[in-house]
């Protein structure tokens, strides 16, 4: 049975009522088939490989004794040795699995695999942690004071969004295991952004405001902004996204 619609394509009962169902443009149905989420978390990992394959190779080298010549991190202290250079291989192990981690479709076409690379990546992000605060309190870092603040809590909040990530898997809470592994994905990220930031800001200014003592406001600055600035976006973010649609 047909229904006699107006100019507009609105039928009587939809004018009564208010309500009508236009078609959406064009291209936001392209964007929706289209999802950008997955070539972008590939493109960081390739941007991304060279630093993890740098600190993996040093860092196995590092945990060998066999560094090709004498660097600050490597001391007589072999507890401290052990735990930055351990640091270093999880850290980049797990800089080139957690965005494989949040790609959909292979959530979707490997569940199995999925939840045993969760695993692997949340065991791997708490020697990365463990590693770095250990050389933190038998070492310190090169900064000093201003840096060793900074890193703890990078290191702390590091820990914590692992353990918490996969504590709501288990407890099958899935909302909150997926808010917390975007946490783990920036803060894993962060070690890689921190050379970015470095990099980015000595192109552009020669680098102004920062010395090799790691004390100028740059350095200062950057103790915090590779990890604080982009917790701060992805809360707001998830906070936006919890909100209810409006009637």
């Amino acid at each position: 049975m047909s229904t006699a619609r107006d100019r507009s394509g609105m039928s009587a009962s939809e004018r009564v009522i208010g309500i009508a169902h236009p078609q959406p443009a064009p291209i936001l149905v392209a964007m929706r088939r289209f999802n950008l989420q997955t070539p972008i978390l590939f493109v960081v990992i390739a941007l991304a490989l060279p630093f993890a394959f740098y600190a993996a190779n040093f860092g196995q080298a590092g945990l060998r004794a066999a560094l090709t010549e004498p660097h600050y991190l490597f001391s007589s202290n072999i507890p401290a040795n052990n735990s930055i250079f351990s640091h270093m291989v999880a850290g980049a192990l797990i800089t080139l699995l957690v965005p494989l981690q949040l790609a959909a479709p292979l959530r979707r076409q490997f569940p199995r695999l999925h939840r045993w690379s969760g695993r692997l990546i949340v065991l791997a992000a708490i020697l990365t942690a463990i590693g770095g605060l250990t050389y933190i309190i038998l070492r310190g870092t090169i900064g000093g004071a201003a840096m060793n603040v900074g890193f703890t809590l990078y290191g702390g909040l590091t820990l914590l969004a692992a353990t918490q990530t996969i504590r709501h898997a288990r407890a099958g809470r899935i909302a909150q295991h997926n808010a917390w592994a975007l946490r783990l994905f920036w803060l894993v990220l962060g070690s890689w952004l921190y050379r970015v930031h470095y990099g980015l800001w000595y192109l552009t200014t020669g680098g102004l405001w920062s010395n090799p003592e790691f004390t100028g406001g740059f350095d200062l600055v950057q103790n915090v902004a590779f990890f604080l600035p982009y917790l701060i976006g992805l809360e707001i973010y998830l906070r936006r996204r919890e909100r209810p649609a409006p009637a």
